[in-house]
């Protein structure tokens, strides 16, 4: 181990394999959105879900949800059937 390796990059390698919703790996934008909607009442959370899951943005944001799904597949936190209903009730099949 050279006097250099203190100054090295940290591997990404623990990033990759992360959870992303581990508020460790979100950045600090995200983790302000996340204790808000954690404090939200459900009727709250339920009516803000409702606006933001339009058709039109579930479609512009196509690529992003799949790969989220897919990489919860990948992860284990979720299994296919799971998928395929989340899917069908976002209408991405």
């Amino acid at each position: 181990m050279g006097i250099l390796d203190a100054f090295k990059k940290k591997s990404d390698d623990k990033k990759k394999n992360a959870n992303p919703m581990d508020p460790e790996n979100m950045g600090f934008m995200q983790r302000m959105a996340m204790k808000k909607l954690e404090k939200m009442s459900p009727d709250e959370r339920e009516k803000l879900m409702k606006k933001v899951m339009t058709p039109d943005n579930i479609q512009k944001n196509k690529a992003d949800i799949l790969k989220t799904l897919e990489a919860m597949k990948k992860s284990g936190q979720m299994n296919d059937h799971q998928i395929f209903e989340a899917k069908k009730r976002l209408g991405l099949l």
